[in-house]
């Protein structure tokens, strides 16, 4: 019974990852542009324009702490789900992916937002809808879990984006600050941006849990 159970652990132990891994990160206190871990590109989207801000009260512990700020947002009433900012990354030989990120909200700036992905890199599917926190704080530790969307995993085109919407069932955009109205000078700021995967088991270890399972399956007809 001991030898039995030993070998089933083994089993175990090469069949599981130990934990996601950082795929790539930005957290643009070097660059607005390149990852800070990893390998990715990011665009701008509708127009936005973006500078560097501080990133003082995200969960970055590092220094300097920035933070990339949007602007230049759609005038009331256009362009919803049309201007924010894209993230891609190939995720060959990763699978169950997912995002987190912290994002600042002025008092202008839309309360309502949108995160949508693509498989293609460039036609947008529609995946989630959050609101900010009604103040000019960071809110952090924001997720998407893509994990059920098999075609994300192992995909060398995988993008997702942040875009600005109208409020739900609504003609128009909200604003963040409640006793604010919404303008093109609102603006919203994102840090620690990173994407998180398992990887994908090597056909070998596939083959190895197979083989040891055949062998449990073996030892326990001999006992029988």
């Amino acid at each position: 019974m001991i030898k039995r159970l030993l070998i089933l652990g083994a089993v175990v132990g090469v069949s599981v990852p130990a934990s996601a891994i950082t795929v790539v990160q930005w957290d643009f206190n070097n660059s607005l542009t390149n990852p800070s871990t990893g390998s990715g590109s990011l665009a701008l989207q509708g127009g936005v324009v973006s500078s560097s801000a501080s990133g003082s009260g995200s969960t970055d512990a590092g220094s300097p702490n920035n933070s990339i700020n949007t602007a230049t947002y759609p005038a009331q009433g256009t362009g919803s789900g049309t201007a924010g900012i894209a993230f891609f990354t190939d995720t060959t030989g990763f699978q169950n992916v997912s995002v987190t990120w912290d994002q600042r909200l002025s008092n202008t700036a839309s309360l309502n937002w949108a995160v949508e992905y693509t498989t293609d890199g460039s036609t947008w599917n529609a995946f989630s809808t959050y609101q900010g926190i009604g103040t000019t704080t960071f809110f952090n530790n924001n997720s998407a879990d893509f994990s059920s969307i098999t075609g994300v995993n192992n995909n060398a085109n995988f993008g997702f984006r942040f875009v600005s919407i109208f409020a739900p069932g609504g003609a128009g955009y909200v604003a963040n600050g409640s006793t604010s109205t919404y303008g093109t000078t609102g603006t919203s700021r994102w840090d620690m941006v990173t994407v998180n995967a398992d990887v994908v088991p090597e056909p070998a270890t596939m083959g190895l849990l197979a083989a040891a399972g055949l062998g449990i399956a073996a030892r326990r007809r001999r006992k029988s």
